[in-house]
């Protein structure tokens, strides 16, 4: 019963300590390298939601542009909706300050690409022509059609290089982030199986030739305890019926020798435990 419980102490000792600091480390790896993947993706989810939301406006203003020119046509040649003309003007402007300082209000971020943001300069002019030529309603019958058609024109070509631009940007952007998943990935990979083979492996089978030796330990001293309580519980035996004061002296001498050598017993079973763990 002593020997199973020094066994049992001796166990906890070691999965408190050493052999277990390994496994913790493993959890802690994995809890880490989980958290900045799980970043990485937010982050790509989220900028894969910016740049959907900066071409989709860049493609709206296409539609704008070409909205603009038909209500001119109706307003010059038909049935005029001026409020329509003013609200698309308005959308127009506005959109295209947007795409190149952001808003945060939409999700659109602030245009860091000077590529495009001299493609914007060059588009500016054209913008400006068809802002300020509609302005006054009141003059639209004087409105030179023709040079408006041909600003717009011009507004749709480089409008249209833009979105090109930004999807392209996009798209790179994309493997950029895709290659670096795959790279942590694969570190992720690298760093678990040097974990498992060079750590856990070995932490487990020292684990195993330790409980071995344990129980090889607790086997052989738990005999040694077993026969000197035989012989302990045998000399009080015999003491309680001899009646012989020299014999009963002689008898207690020995049993306190198996008293000495079941303590030697106790203190080698502890020291050989200690040493294992």
């Amino acid at each position: 019963e002593i020997s199973l419980v020094m066994f049992e102490k001796i166990l906890s000792k070691l999965k408190s300590k050493k052999n277990f600091n390994n496994y913790y480390l493993l959890v802690f790896t994995v809890i880490i390298l989980t958290i900045l993947i799980q970043s990485i993706i937010q982050y790509s989810l989220s900028r894969q939601r910016q740049d959907s939301l900066r071409i989709n406006e860049a493609g709206r203003q296409r539609m704008l542009s070409q909205s603009i020119m038909k209500h001119v046509y109706e307003c010059k040649y038909g049935t005029c909706d001026y409020s329509k003309l003013r609200l698309a003007m308005n959308k127009l402007a506005n959109a295209n300050i947007a795409l190149q300082i952001g808003n945060e209000a939409t999700g659109i971020p602030e245009l860091n690409n000077e590529e495009i943001q001299r493609n914007f300069d060059l588009l500016q002019p054209h913008l400006n022509y068809i802002i300020e030529t509609l302005d006054d309603f009141n003059q639209l019958q004087t409105v030179d059609v023709e040079k408006l058609s041909a600003e717009t024109d011009q507004f749709l070509f480089l409008m249209d290089t833009i979105v090109g631009q930004f999807q392209k940007a996009s798209e790179e952007d994309i493997k950029t982030l895709m290659i670096i998943e795959l790279e942590l990935a694969v570190f992720s990979l690298i760093i678990l199986i040097i974990e498992i083979f060079f750590f856990i492996n070995p932490s487990i089978k020292k684990m195993a030739i330790q409980n071995q030796k344990l129980k090889e330990i607790n086997w052989h001293q738990t005999h040694a305890f077993q026969s000197h309580m035989k012989n302990i519980k045998n000399y009080n035996h015999v003491l309680k019926i001899e009646k012989n004061t020299a014999h009963k002296e002689e008898l207690i001498s020995y049993l306190m020798e198996e008293l000495t050598d079941l303590e030697g017993v106790s203190d080698n079973m502890v020291k050989s435990l200690e040493k294992q763990a």
